[in-house]
């Protein structure tokens, strides 16, 4: 069986919302559709001497609240149909979180554990030097996502630099804090959605620390989850996984662990004492709390309603389809959407970009206060609006969302 297209997806949550909000069918039809695209061939030469081109994308959806924003993807099974519902998700994101910004998403096929770090910077700077006439602090900002790094940005920043002339910090965020990176980008994604977990419990009256969870995904946001849940709340995470498979322990896998299995054997799959399970396994134990931090449709109708999870956590971007979601709903599960729960790392990535205009830093501490006030804010109006049509929690997300969006193209005269 074919896998679901991941942009007719996110056209189908739009075309729900627009029922939903009554939108006018010209409205409606300009949203379907990025408002440019950019398809780019990189020569590079390899380490053997040889020179292999890359396709590389870069999607701006909609600029309507301010410049696009949106990470840049490194992935052997990247597609421009990925790429754009990813640019379409981040446009709502970025209005859900209330930022003065619109959605980008970049991409470049390709798969990084088989090149060197020179051929990966070489790589990064080909593809600025492919775009950088039409991304900038005033048009369009990137930032890392799967398989990029802050390292990749900072060669990247520094090679837009280069080409612009001057020092442009702000060209890029998720760098390293030496080169104009923020002080708690590195855990925001994750941290973000552990404030909204926070909100769902306190409305389901679940107590997080008896709660017992499963991450599934083990990158940057899935292995953060693990250990902010349990520093947080003091939540015992009984399973994790990766793309290798997963580790089930009824009695708790502590982070310290399961990172350092990881680190030495590349998967969390072999935790000592835990029972090795599938990450389709891993999706419907008997959990309180499910973190989904992988990728895009693993949450299918096919086991949607095998889910025993009270609340899930969607880190990754689109892990849940359409009709799941509807059983989902139906069951009682509470989904806290993508473009909701994981809108921390967006959000701080703006912070970075105010701290490169200002050429000022702020401390963790004040990150962290900014980022909760504005994931409680954004976390309590899609419940509201939930309520308030009696519709999921990705249907509200969308409503509140794409209404500021079609509010701003109005007032600018573009509808």
């Amino acid at each position: 069986m074919s896998k679901p297209n991941p942009f007719e997806i996110a056209q189908k949550q739009l075309d729900d919302c627009a029922k939903i909000l009554n939108l006018d069918a010209g409205v409606h039809e300009v949203l379907k559709h990025p408002r440019r695209e950019f398809h780019v061939s990189i020569p590079i030469r390899m380490d053997d001497g040889s020179i292999r081109v890359f396709q590389g994308f870069r999607v701006q959806y909609n600029d309507a609240l301010g410049p696009c924003k949106g990470g840049i993807r490194y992935h052997p099974d990247e597609t421009i149909d990925t790429v754009r519902a990813l640019s379409a998700w981040m446009t709502w994101k970025t209005s859900l979180l209330g930022l003065p910004l619109g959605g980008g998403k970049g991409g470049i096929i390709c798969n990084p554990k088989e090149l060197s770090t020179g051929e990966l910077e070489r790589l990064s700077r080909g593809y600025i030097d492919m775009i950088w006439q039409n991304i900038g602090p005033e048009k369009d900002v990137p930032a890392p996502d799967v398989y990029t790094t802050p390292q990749m940005m900072a060669w990247m920043m520094d090679e837009y630099s280069k080409l612009t002339g001057s020092n442009n910090f702000g060209c890029i965020t998720g760098k390293p804090l030496c080169v104009g990176g923020s002080c708690g980008r590195g855990d925001a994604t994750a941290r973000g959605g552990m404030y909204a977990l926070r909100e769902a419990a306190n409305e389901l009256n679940i107590d997080l620390s008896k709660a017992t969870v499963a991450v599934q995904g083990y990158g940057n946001a899935g292995s953060y989850a693990h250990s902010l849940v349990s520093e947080l709340f003091g939540s015992k995470v009984v399973a994790v996984s990766d793309s290798k498979g997963g580790a089930y322990n009824r009695a708790g896998i502590s982070a310290e662990e399961a990172g350092r299995v990881k680190a030495e054997t590349s998967t969390v799959a072999n935790t000592p004492g835990a029972k090795k399970i599938s990450n389709e396994q891993l999706l419907e134990l008997d959990v309180d709390i499910l973190i989904a931090a992988a990728l895009e449709n693993v949450i299918t109708r096919d086991n949607a309603g095998n889910i025993k999870a009270k609340i899930i956590v969607e880190l990754a971007n689109g892990p849940t389809t359409p009709e799941a979601d509807e059983i989902l709903f139906r069951n009682k599960v509470h989904v806290i959407p993508d473009f909701l729960a994981n809108a921390g790392g967006v959000t701080v990535s703006y912070f970075e970009m105010v701290q490169n205009t200002m050429r000022y830093c702020w401390s963790f501490d004040e990150v962290y206060q900014k980022l909760n006030e504005r994931m409680t804010a954004a976390y309590q109006g899609v419940l509201a609006a939930s309520k308030k049509y009696d519709i999921n929690m990705r249907q509200a997300a969308y409503t509140v969302a794409v209404a500021r969006v079609v509010e701003a193209m109005k007032m600018r005269g573009w509808v």
